[in-house]
């Protein structure tokens, strides 16, 4: 794709304007056409659409005194997104909606209450094992570390995989997502992952597969979620 080179008026570009997209790889800008793709989605895809949708009335919908109190809180927040300044923090609105996404994808869909973001845990996720159930499923097993809490339990591990052929690189389009069953109360730190159709999801129907995961922790208490990682494993059944 084109590099955007920096000019006199504009040393970088973000996100979208008109028919153009701006992106970031490697610590350098591109730009794109913006894709207008008319196929309507998935059912998953619709569905988290329509959850965004009711997350963004709910917001229109609270008292400017509360959103003033998200506001407010959102000014600890950094963003993730660029540009990455040590004083670019996201808006009470972002945070509004992180937190009603979060709660919504625990299964518990509500408008959230303000309260301030607190720091995750340290935490990492590695692959513990695997159990085919009733020959479409998969039960996946993860083993979680969590440092620095001494509530471990109010977080649950959010996922998104993808099941490749062995040795075969990642494609983020295929990802999709799958949450832990329960929180991280295991005493020896197991969470299990439950996931459907593997076989029709990926269309693949392999004894051994490259797994793809990117995974975060949700608070359960407040409904915000943390920064996701990224590892690959293979996993034979």
């Amino acid at each position: 794709m084109p590099r955007y080179l920096p000019n006199t008026r504009f040393s970088d570009c973000w996100a979208s304007a008109g028919d153009v997209t701006f992106y970031h790889r490697d610590g350098k800008c591109y730009w794109k056409k913006r894709a207008h793709p008319e196929f309507p989605g998935t059912l998953a895809q619709m569905e988290a659409q329509s959850i965004h949708l009711r997350a963004l009335q709910a917001w229109r919908e609270l008292s400017s005194s509360v959103q003033e109190l998200w506001n407010t809180y959102a000014l600890t927040v950094q963003s993730h997104r660029p540009p990455f300044k040590a004083d670019h923090h996201i808006t009470g609105h972002n945070l509004f909606v992180s937190a009603y996404h979060g709660f919504a994808q625990l299964g518990d869909e509500h408008v959230p209450t303000p309260c301030p973001f607190e720091s995750f845990p340290v935490f990492w996720a590695e692959y513990s094992g695997v159990e085919v159930v009733e020959s479409s499923n998969l039960m996946l097993r993860l083993h979680v570390t969590l440092g620095g809490t001494e509530d471990p339990d109010r977080y649950r591990v959010m996922t998104r995989l993808q099941l490749t052929s062995p040795g075969r690189g990642r494609q983020p389009g295929y990802l999709r997502s799958h949450i832990a069953i329960d929180n991280c109360q295991s005493a020896d730190g197991i969470v299990e992952v439950y996931v459907p159709d593997y076989k029709l999801t990926w269309d693949l129907d392999l004894p051994s597969y490259q797994v793809h995961m990117r995974y975060l922790l949700i608070d359960s208490e407040t409904g915000y979620r943390c920064n996701f990682k990224k590892t690959s494993f293979l996993m034979t059944l």
